[in-house]
């Protein structure tokens, strides 16, 4: 097995961990690979490698970092993303289960090929204007329309297959996958979705009218999100890294892509164990 590893190299722990973890995997016969900035870092320039070269030619990806790691990583190389494990350097990470401590653990799990991979859904998201495709974008997360830094309402119109589901009145609107209801869309209140859903969520931003709550649609469906009203300086945002204007008059296209992401995590762990954890849900005594 051949594994990359990709580093947030302005953590302090990063080098060390780096370096640490490509000797134990070394030890036990796996071929490691780094990429370029995290080599230069560990003193090892002749054994870096530019992202999409470390991600052809790796078996793993491992991911030194946060969950904005992981999804840098993806848009660099979208459609050409090896099964990522993710070991967190951070406190809040859905996608990187791992802390920096268990890394011992996560070394044992990968040179003996003992992990299991979760299989994420990506959105694959067209902005369409005056008849033009202006944008494309794939996203693990969430597609997000935003009101920028005005005060005033926009008004987003969405068609679910064709037919019109709602006009909502409110600062934003977000299209989440099931990996991305626990970002932006819980936070805007949306419903927590297990890996697993075959679903998208629809959840709109401090929403004007008390009625409109988060939508839950199968992810077989074709969404076409329509900016109606607003002010400029209205944008969409996929998993925030990629940023484009929408303009009153633009037509906003997600279904599911054709691409899958898949996530590799310890056998023992469960997208349950990372709830309790993440969320601290542990109970009460009252």
């Amino acid at each position: 097995m051949k594994v990359g590893i990709l580093a947030r190299v302005d953590k302090p722990q990063a080098t060390p961990l780096t370096l640490a973890i490509r000797e134990a995997l070394i030890q036990r016969g796996v071929e490691v690979l780094l990429e370029r900035q995290i080599a230069v870092a560990c003193g090892l320039e002749g054994e870096g490698l530019d992202e999409p070269a470390l991600a052809s030619r790796c078996d793993l990806l491992l991911v030194l970092g946060g969950d904005g790691t992981i999804l840098r990583a993806l848009h660099r190389l979208r459609g050409s993303v090896p099964p990522v494990f993710g070991i967190n350097l951070g406190s809040l990470g859905f996608l990187t289960g791992v802390s920096s401590e268990d890394w011992p653990r996560a070394v044992e799990s990968i040179a003996a090929g003992d992990f299991q991979l979760s299989v994420r859904t990506l959105l694959r998201v067209e902005l369409e204007r005056a008849g033009e495709i202006v944008g494309n974008f794939q996203g693990l997360n969430d597609a997000v329309i935003s009101r920028g830094q005005h005060s005033q309402l926009i008004k987003v119109e969405v068609w679910v297959n064709g037919e019109e589901l709602c006009v909502y009145n409110a600062d934003g609107l977000i299209v989440s996958t099931p990996t991305g209801s626990t970002a932006y869309s819980m936070s805007a209140g949306g419903p927590l979705l297990m890996p697993e859903s075959a679903c998208f969520v629809l959840t709109p931003i401090c929403p004007h009218v008390l009625t409109n709550r988060s939508t839950v649609i199968s992810d077989s469906a074709r969404l076409e999100l329509r900016l109606v009203g607003g002010w400029e300086g209205v944008t969409v945002n996929v998993d925030g890294q990629k940023t484009h204007d929408f303009e009153v008059g633009d037509v906003l296209r997600i279904s599911r892509a054709e691409e899958t992401f898949r996530l590799a995590t310890l056998p023992e762990r469960t997208f349950s164990d990372v709830l309790r954890e993440k969320l601290k849900w542990s109970g009460s005594n009252v």
